[in-house]
């Protein structure tokens, strides 16, 4: 049996300790730097830093309108960036970024000598490079395993870019504070320019921002800013970027910060109809809207917007005034309380403006405040239209060889609908008459005419041309559709008015033109999307028929009360009980409509609150300031080649004899036009005088 020395261990342990312990240390710095390691970003992250930028909403004529983000942070090269402005960041922090590799080394020693003395941590030895990597990578935990691993990122860093390239980066993503990041977004945000216009001793107002934002903000520490800028200053002395003559001058002016400007206001509906739709397109492409940079063009029209914004500015409070008293009945009646009338007696508005040629949205208004309600009117609310869906009843019946001189008896109907309802119609002024042109009915927005005349073409007719036109909500094919029964939205029955004055082209509105990546490059663009849907003599027919409208008719007040005496035509709404009013309109550069009314259909705007005196008002007033603010030229609607001009007895609807009492100037369809003589006045009648009306 054989006994071990109880002390060969530790003789072996004596003799080999150095290597044992050698190996161990080297051991456990290995594994201390396969664990740095595995928490360092990888070189493909490295070689494509990619920091998340604004993206920016442009109106058609170059107005910044919005922007979309998650960091308030906007590019710029660093071709852009003064020279003084990296002056004054290297002076401060990091007077030798051209001579090291990502580390100081000559600042260690004095950094370890202040913290030993101090016994806290008073000084860091961060390069540029490595602020970087820890705003790209690390975060702010004041760490050994961070600050290592903000050490050798940055020796990476450097590795893979250049000394320019590096600037560039961290310009672009320092945090100044507020929310901002970047020099651009800081420029902006406090002196209101540019960063590529930044002075002197406006950059050296920002540099201090990047140690404390918060104590040296020139907004709610003004003093500490003025002393950290002017040690700013100092220190481009010592680098030899200021002469001390620079210094004694610049290091005396007072820090002027500009008045905060908030990111516009401007269409606010319409850059959140704008955020939905890029929400759809960026998920279809692969792209994040809040953090890619994009820049994305719209079709909005600046001056466009202005009028209709200044128009319900002008026109809704004097609405809301005539309107508000008349709801408190309804209060007592439904004993409702203050705050809940308050709400609910708020007269709301939708309108929009399309350009018919192209379908660009150039305008929309779709509540009275963004801020107490997102819901869009103009793209969301479904309302019913009046007598300013009766346009796609006429249509129907001109499109299929109705005259605008064909009669139809103006009495009083008895109407039986599909469903075993019985429906009593009325004028609107419950006034009747004997036989009545369609331009006549068109004109005065007669509702017996037009219920006649939709039992005769059928309903569904009329559903069927809506629907062609545009109109995508679900029409009941009732006769009393002929008055506007059914729902409709604001945008599409402005797009289908817009046919109209297109000659029969539908184009599809649309709010973006074209989207851009952060370098430029153009990533989408909406196509337009065009259907012939009515021929030009319709669409021209329809169009004189609707200038009667507005040159003689409901729509007058545009002419003898707003003085608009450009080419127009419109057509008035008014629903049942006073509880939506509209007015839609088109001239030969635009087409626009207006809609006003409470959100609860049960609420009326009050008795004589009709499209004529509730909502033309506004659209009388945007037309004469959009006319005004883009300086559009006079032109007519286009006559096409298959629409005639004739001279027709307004008794008879025949050519005119020389003899006929009352000569009407007509337009028809060449394929429709009458033929025959007038066979009522075939020689003198000395009891009649002859008059000629035109149209």
């Amino acid at each position: 049996m054989e006994f071990q020395n109880p002390n060969s261990e530790q003789s072996f342990f004596k003799q080999h300790r150095r290597t044992i312990i050698i190996s161990s240390l080297s051991i456990l710095i290995i594994g201390y730097f396969i664990y740095l390691i595995s928490g360092l970003p990888s070189l493909t992250d490295l070689e494509n830093i990619d920091p998340a930028l604004v993206t920016r909403v442009y109106s058609e004529d170059g107005v910044l309108i919005h922007e979309l983000f998650k960091f308030n942070r906007v590019y710029i090269p660093i071709e852009k960036i003064p020279p003084h402005t990296i002056a004054a960041l290297l002076s401060t922090e990091d007077r030798r970024f051209y001579s090291h590799w990502g580390i100081d080394i000559k600042r260690i020693p004095k950094v370890i000598a202040v913290n030993l003395i101090s016994l806290r941590f008073r000084q860091g030895f961060s390069t540029i490079t490595m602020q970087l990597a820890r705003n790209l990578y690390f975060g702010f935990q004041k760490t050994l395993n961070r600050k290592a691993r903000e050490i050798i990122t940055a020796i990476q860093i450097e590795r893979t870019y250049s000394k320019q390239e590096i600037l560039e980066m961290y310009l672009n993503q320092a945090y100044f504070g507020l929310g901002l990041y970047g020099i651009q977004a800081a420029a902006k945000r406090y002196f209101d320019k540019d960063a590529s216009e930044l002075s002197i001793e406006e950059s050296a107002t920002l540099i201090p921002i990047l140690k404390s934002p918060a104590y040296y903000s020139p907004i709610n520490h003004p003093d500490q800013s003025f002393i950290r800028r002017n040690l700013v200053l100092r220190n481009m002395v010592v680098t030899g970027d200021l002469t001390q003559e620079e210094y004694d001058s610049l290091s005396q002016i007072p820090i002027q910060v500009q008045e905060f400007k908030e990111q516009s206001k401007m269409a606010p509906y319409f850059t959140e109809y704008v955020r939905q739709s890029l929400q759809v397109i960026g998920d279809s492409l692969g792209v994040n809207i809040y953090e890619d940079g994009l820049n994305v063009y719209t079709t909005l029209n600046s001056k466009i917007q202005t009028a209709v914004d200044s128009a319900i500015y002008f026109g809704l409070p004097e609405l809301q005034d005539r309107v508000a008293p008349k709801l408190l009945n309804i209060k007592k009646k439904l004993q409702m309380p203050d705050s809940v009338f308050e709400e609910k007696s708020k007269v709301q508005v939708a309108f929009v403006v399309i350009n018919h040629e192209n379908g660009h949205i150039m305008a929309m208004v779709g509540g009275r405040d963004f801020a107490e309600s997102k819901f869009n009117r103009a793209v969301q609310a479904k309302r019913q239209p009046g007598s300013a869906f009766k346009p796609f009843l006429y249509t129907a019946a001109i499109d299929n060889g109705y005259t605008t001189v064909d009669k139809f008896l103006n009495q009083p109907v008895v109407v039986m609908n599909p469903d075993g309802t019985r429906w009593d119609p009325e004028n609107y002024e419950k006034s009747f008459g004997g036989p009545t042109t369609i331009r006549e009915a068109v004109k005065l927005s007669i509702n017996l005419v037009a219920v006649r005349l939709i039992q005769e073409i059928n309903p569904a007719a009329v559903v069927d041309y809506a629907h062609k036109m545009g109109i995508n909500t679900s029409l009941r094919p009732f006769p009393t559709l002929a008055l506007g029964s059914s729902e409709v939205i604001p945008i599409e029955l402005v797009s289908a008015y817009g046919i109209f004055a297109n000659q029969g082209v539908r184009v599809e509105p649309y709010a973006i033109t074209r989207i851009e990546d952060r370098y430029g490059n153009v990533i989408y663009k909406t196509p337009t999307r065009r259907n012939e849907i009515l021929s030009k003599a319709t669409a021209y027919l329809m169009t004189n028929l609707l200038e009667s409208v507005v040159n003689a008719g409901t729509g007058g007040r545009l002419r003898w009360k707003y003085g608009f005496t450009k080419p127009a035509a419109g057509k008035t709404g008014t629903t049942n009980d006073f509880t939506d009013a509209w007015f839609v309109g088109l001239t030969p550069a635009l087409t626009a409509g207006v809609w006003v009314g409470l959100d609860d259909p049960q609420l009326s705007l009050g008795r004589g609150e009709s499209g004529a005196i509730a909502a033309l008002p506004i659209w009388a007033e945007f037309i004469n300031r959009a006319y005004e603010y883009l300086n559009i030229a006079d032109e007519n609607f286009k006559q096409p080649a298959d629409v005639i001009n004739l001279q027709v007895c307004e008794d008879s609807g025949k050519l005119a004899t020389d003899y006929c009492p009352k000569i009407l100037d007509e337009v028809f369809n060449i394929k429709y036009h009458p033929t025959e003589m007038c066979p009522l006045h075939r020689g003198p009648s000395p009891n009649k005088k002859k008059n000629s009306v035109i149209f």
